[in-house]
């Protein structure tokens, strides 16, 4: 018997271990969608699944000459709480290169362009219950630009601030909880995992 590989992906087809019996959807939302699919379980049991249908999302780990990670502290309703965040956004250009989505949210979110672009993380956000996946970048060599001339901040955006920490102070921020948001402990502590290993091994951003 053949055994797969240490931390090898596997993906099952629809088809095969866990068939897809019905599926409808329950609420559709602005941004999201609510799915329910009734799936055939591996010993023959059926159960119902709750999908929570996301067009997932980018992130950008973008670091200064100073290794100082640029920040965001912005107000999310859910949580009822201001949480300190990376520049991120939705997917929700049709077409639109995941690195041009990153390069968008960096400028109008922090004012920033990035010159050196890689591909830092992949990942699942919530995967027991949503289909969101993230893309996040690591974005060096700053420089200060203009935002768009038809972006306007609004809504939780309007009271939104931007700071730059030191990389090793956000990992101790992350190990003692300040700072929460998924995507941000993620890129964070892949990008201090990057520089132990002198940024090599790094994925082209295209």
């Amino acid at each position: 018997m053949s055994q797969r590989p240490p931390l090898a992906d596997e993906i099952v087809s629809d088809s095969q271990r866990y068939p897809t019996l019905s599926s409808h959807t329950e609420f559709e939302g602005h941004v999201v969608s609510v799915r329910q699919d009734e799936v055939r379980m591996s010993d023959g049991a059926t159960g119902i699944r709750d999908v929570v249908v996301h067009p997932g999302a980018v992130g950008v780990i973008a670091l200064d000459e100073q290794e100082r990670v640029v920040m965001i502290r912005q107000y999310r309703h859910p949580v009822r709480s201001y949480l300190w965040e990376v520049p991120a956004g939705l997917k929700d250009v049709s077409g639109e290169p995941l690195i041009e989505t990153a390069r968008r949210e960096l400028l109008e979110e922090a004012g920033l362009v990035a010159q050196r672009w890689d591909r830092l993380l992949d990942l699942y956000a919530s995967p027991g219950g949503s289909s969101e996946e993230v893309t996040i970048f690591l974005g060096r060599d700053l420089s200060v630009a203009d935002r768009p001339a038809d972006f306007t901040l609004a809504a939780e955006e309007l009271d939104l601030e931007v700071a730059r920490v030191p990389l090793d102070d956000a990992v101790a921020a992350v190990r003692d909880g300040r700072i929460r948001n998924s995507l941000a402990v993620a890129g964070i502590l892949a990008a201090v995992t990057a520089r132990a290993d002198d940024w090599h091994g790094l994925r082209p951003s295209g």
